[in-house]
């Protein structure tokens, strides 16, 4: 009637993903991958990660959201965030969600904020060129750089 192999082999992959859990907050996907790699059977993983779901100990939207505010938080735009979310195995559907957390008014002042702190009142051309691309590597658009930048600049000219 049961398979108590296949019982004690979920249970096993069960543990071996709170295990892994307890060291830090992972996708569902990940978790998965994470777990066949440990040696667990396809379809125990996928079992333990439902499990996870089920009893709230993973939520890839909550999850997503907590990579979304942490790396604003830092200073990052919105290309960088997607990138973030995308290597921690986050499914696309959840991304505009996630990201939609992040106010415009936020990555606005983190990249004129990045721009202060970079540039310490120089209105030098190469070093904003440079500071632009810095911004751009950071994850800003090139529109919002440049936005950035003039925003900067007209800082500049009020306190000059």
């Amino acid at each position: 009637m049961f398979d108590s192999d296949g019982d004690k082999a979920l249970e096993g992959a069960k543990k071996r993903s709170l295990k892994i859990l307890g060291s830090r907050q992972m996708s569902s996907s990940r978790m998965e991958k994470r777990l066949i790699e440990k040696g667990e059977t396809e379809e125990n993983a996928r079992a333990a990660v439902l499990w996870l779901e089920k009893i709230g100990a993973i939520n890839d939207k909550l999850y997503a959201e907590s990579i979304c505010s942490y790396y604003s938080k830092k200073g990052y735009g919105l290309t960088r965030i997607k990138d973030e979310l995308y290597k921690r195995g986050i499914d696309r559907d959840l991304w505009d969600e996630a990201t939609c957390t992040i106010e415009k008014e936020d990555t606005n002042d983190a990249a004129l904020k990045f721009l202060h702190k970079r540039l310490r009142g120089s209105s030098d051309r190469q070093e904003l060129r440079r500071a632009a691309e810095a911004l751009c590597r950071r994850g800003f658009g090139y529109d919002d750089a440049k936005k950035a930048i003039n925003e900067y600049l007209e800082n500049l000219e009020i306190y000059e």
